[in-house]
């Protein structure tokens, strides 16, 4: 066990026993370490359901061409918890980590917190201490009440689609939950909006009016989209035309014009060229990301490929079904799918997103709490049209598939869990850098 993993254990115990969200803790213990909170650099602050992460990978990736330093805050993490916290452009070190959360440790005491709090906390004594031109600060559940919720005045505030998701928290309609995450909006502080549906367009405007915030709307204020294989962008200041994201799916050229708008919108001195040097090189891993290194692949069957994605709501699984039927039009291949879920999430909303389009499902457990047992998965897929087998792991679901009589070497996805997308990093010997 190491040094971060012995202090999270003992922080595990303070956790409370029903998770109320609430800004109390969060602003005794920062008041204990000195408020290290105002002294940030400037905060771009980002909340949605989907594409957060996509969207401060594209933004980080931006500023970097264009010279900046960059923290960035975002969760949850794959394999290590380091990956959370990037200090000028690189992942945290365990010593600096540690010493962090040790010092939040003292600071809270016996108190009550969680461990997300906590965690929060110590990146912001990282990101106070550490020069930089910019923090991307990514809302850990909802928004309101989320720990992430204090700073006072962002140079920006973006929201990315709004879908169904942690309903125990938020509320189980699509506006309640758009209440909560449009309540990172400040007043003065303008805010970038992404893809949304009608009810919560609706929410967020009526917030964003109430507390004078300045909206900017995809579609109104700025446009981005697909045109001939490119990404095209328009604002006010001009239009630009940019290859397509390195990032793969449909759906990322919704999550890049929206870093574009955040960055420009934000008033911050960037260079046309940064904007297509980052799109090109960004990185975000397990967001239809193909294996082409590691353990996993040479388990595939001869020929195939591997993909990996952590979708796990509904539209994530749209998302990541619109992206391999692209893929079937150019280069067809019978589908396979390697599923593991956790028992909150809504297995048969994601499922029936890939009804027509996958030859085959190969449950497989997740090492985690509140997994869904394969068996469950399985059931599910089969109430939705999608046969279905189960496995112990994953190598035994890649064996599986090698025995499945398919004209072609499949297109397999591996996907269903961020835990499960860690799982498979971690076992295939390529986490994140």
């Amino acid at each position: 066990m190491t040094q971060v993993d012995a202090i999270l254990a003992r922080l595990l115990a303070l956790h409370p026993k029903r998770i109320d969200l609430s800004l109390d803790r969060i602003w005794r213990i920062l008041g204990a370490l000195g408020h290290p909170e105002r002294s940030l650099p400037p905060v771009i602050h980002v909340a949605g359901t989907n594409g957060k992460g996509s969207t401060v990978a594209f933004m980080r990736a931006i500023l970097e061409a264009a010279g900046m330093r960059v923290h960035t805050y975002t969760s949850p993490n794959l394999v290590r918890i380091n990956e959370r916290y990037r200090l000028a452009g690189t992942l945290v070190s365990d010593d600096a980590l540690a010493a962090a959360l040790a010092e939040c440790e003292r600071a809270n005491g016996d108190a009550p917190i969680t461990v997300f709090e906590i965690e929060t906390a110590a990146g912001f004594l990282l990101f106070s201490r550490t020069p930089a031109d910019v923090l991307l600060l990514e809302v850990g559940l909802g928004g309101r009440l989320d720990a992430t919720n204090v700073v006072d005045r962002p140079l920006a505030s973006v929201i990315t689609p709004i879908s169904i998701d942690h309903i125990e928290f938020l509320g189980d309609t699509l506006e309640k939950i758009a209440a909560e995450k449009a309540a990172i909006m400040k007043r003065g502080v303008p805010a970038i909006i992404g893809r949304q549906g009608e009810g919560p367009l609706s929410v967020i405007t009526q917030y964003a009016q109430e507390i004078r915030a300045p909206l900017h709307l995809l579609g109104q204020e700025w446009m981005a989209g697909e045109e001939r294989g490119r990404l095209v962008y328009q604002d006010d200041k001009g239009l630009m035309d940019l290859p397509a994201p390195r990032l793969f799916g449909r759906h990322q050229f919704d999550n890049a014009g929206t870093a574009i708008a955040a960055l420009r919108i934000s008033g911050l001195d960037i260079p046309p060229h940064a904007y297509e040097v980052g799109i090109l090189k960004v990185d975000w891993p397990a967001r239809m990301q193909r294996l082409t290194t590691g353990k996993l692949p040479a388990l595939a069957p001869a020929g195939s490929e591997l993909w990996l994605d952590g979708g796990h709501n509904a539209d994530g699984g749209r998302a990541a079904a619109a992206a391999l039927a692209d893929l079937e039009e150019r280069v067809p291949r019978p589908l396979v799918m390697i599923v593991g879920m956790l028992a909150t999430k809504d297995a048969e909303g994601f499922l029936r997103n890939f009804s027509g389009l996958a030859r085959k499902l190969i449950a497989i457990p997740i090492h985690q709490e509140k997994t869904l047992p394969a068996s469950g998965v399985a059931f599910t897929a089969n109430h939705v049209g999608i046969p279905s087998d189960v496995a112990e792991n994953v190598a035994e679901a890649l064996e599986k598939v090698g025995k499945l009589n398919l004209s072609a070497p499949p297109r397999i996805l591996i996907t269903g869990s961020l835990y499960l997308a860690g799982e498979i990093l971690e076992v295939n010997g390529t986490p994140p850098t």
